[in-house]
């Protein structure tokens, strides 16, 4: 990866314009330039301290917190920050010690522009004034409303399915098809890189879980093979996303189908990152793989396009949404989506079905495109196919971590995904595209991500020292 220097600067919108938004009160994060930074700080990952180990539970813990708070101290703790308003385009958030910042914003997943919709404000201001702000039961228990009964039928027709059961959040959709259908005596065989919702419920249904490699249907044909040798009692469900959210790629979809009807399997489908936001009519890579109405299984998520929480679970069958309902904790044992919420929904459906909603998605596309095309010519590394995420590969955990601290100064808001939540090495900011951002917001997103990463560099040769010969060294070579 190469880089062109910047001309200085970072971008036609000052930072000193930006926070004449902010009380005269709050004050920016601190410049971390001169910080220095401890190697501890750089280095270590949340895997180490996922399992602690001791007689003391509450106290074990701490060694993850001074791990962590190290991080945050240096201005290395990306996480858990909050927003002062609408997260639009434009952003002024703080992190999780108070430290405010602002700038263009790439972090939120809004990708449609959906969340601050007039028409969806309205819809979830009507239902307020029908309902109230609670469902205040299961759906088992009075729970559903006129607005979820239509938001299910509106789903199922969305993908031509017959049937959909509503969730509180996409975690528990996911978790909850495959805990709620799978036995221990079953097996489950899973894409490597599926989400932590459908890896957990694998691992909470049994113990017979089996990885292929990532988007490989020869490496899943050898799992069901193996597992076919052996055992054609007991069910298979084989688990893929219709578009992984930290590569931007997509299964063989077709080709999945056909592999578990050869082995009397089950197919399902996560549509979380796609659906509404991908394709001319918004059904996302199961409407381009013409796929529709024709996998088993498909759950997805609303927090991506549908502008609120909540997840659900489409099928052919009235006997497994009846299951469903009632062997599936996350479903039976919550309560249902708020009446705001699940009108929300309804009302974006609407605007991703009609011309409004196409025009949408139109601009959305036209801005990923660009934004790839202008990260490629600035000499970053960009994964995956065009979508409303866009992954920018840092490699070094330690590099992207310094590059994190110093995006809020310089006003962009970007989120650091770093191992295990990708492979080690393999650090990356995950850009998440909206409709509604201009060319300007990419030019400088892109401008100001490349001032980072040169300032970066710096301070991260420094941390390794001459010599060093590893990816991560390779990788802060870049730019010279």
């Amino acid at each position: 990866m190469w880089l062109h220097r910047s001309c200085g600067g970072v971008g036609r919108k000052s930072l000193e314009s930006q926070w004449e938004l902010l009380p005269s009160k709050d004050r920016p994060m601190p410049d971390p330039k001169n910080n220095v930074t401890p190697t501890e700080a750089l280095t270590g990952s949340l895997r180490d301290y996922r399992e602690p180990h001791g007689p003391d539970l509450l106290g074990r813990v701490d060694r993850f917190f001074r791990w962590q708070d190290l991080r945050r101290q240096h201005h290395l703790w990306p996480y858990s920050r909050s927003t002062d308003h609408a997260p639009g385009t434009f952003c002024a958030a703080r992190d999780d010690t108070g430290a405010r910042f602002a700038g263009i914003n790439f972090g939120s997943q809004d990708y449609l522009s959906l969340g601050s919709h007039p028409a969806i404000k309205e819809a979830a201001k009507a239902a307020i004034d029908e309902y109230g702000v609670h469902s205040a039961g299961a759906p088992a228990f009075l729970g559903s409303t006129k607005y979820s009964l239509a938001l299910e039928r509106m789903i199922a027709d969305f993908l031509g399915m017959q049937h959909t059961v509503l969730y509180p959040t996409g975690w528990a959709a996911g978790f909850g098809v495959i805990r709620g259908l799978v036995r221990p005596s079953d097996h489950v065989v899973i894409d490597a890189l599926a989400h932590s919702c459908l890896q957990e419920g694998a691992a909470a249904a049994t113990r017979n879980v089996h990885s292929h490699r990532h988007l490989d249907v020869d490496s899943a044909r050898r799992q069901l093979t193996r597992i076919r040798a052996h055992d054609t009692e007991n069910a298979i469900l084989v688990v893929t996303e219709s578009l992984f959210s930290m590569d931007s790629d997509t299964p063989d979809i077709a080709a999945l189908q056909d592999l578990c009807r050869e082995f009397k399997a089950t197919l399902v489908v996560d549509a979380a990152h796609d659906l509404g936001n991908l394709g001319d009519d918004g059904r996302g890579h199961l409407g381009l793989q013409q796929m529709l109405g024709r996998v088993d299984i498909v759950m997805g998520s609303f927090s991506k396009t549908f502008a609120s929480n909540g997840g659900f679970v489409a099928c052919n069958s009235p006997a497994v949404r009846e299951y469903l309902k009632f062997y599936c904790s996350p479903q039976m044992f919550s309560n249902a989506l708020a009446p705001a919420q699940a009108a929300t929904v309804l009302k974006a459906f609407d605007i991703v079905t009609s011309s409004e909603g196409c025009a949408l998605r139109a601009q959305l596309i036209a801005n990923i495109r660009y934004l790839r095309t202008t990260l490629d010519q600035a000499g970053f590394e960009v994964l995956g196919e065009p979508s409303a995420i866009v992954p920018v590969l840092m490699h070094a955990e330690a590099l992207a971590r310094l590059v994190a601290r110093r995006l809020p100064t310089l006003g962009l808001v970007a989120n650091l995904v770093e191992y295990p939540a990708v492979a080690k090495g393999a650090a990356r900011f995950r850009f998440q595209v909206m409709a509604k951002h201009s060319r300007k917001d990419i030019d400088e997103a892109v401008d100001r991500l490349r001032i980072a990463y040169h300032e970066a560099q710096i301070t991260f040769r420094a941390s390794q020292g001459v010599g060093a010969t590893t990816t991560a060294g390779a990788t802060a070579s870049a730019g010279d």
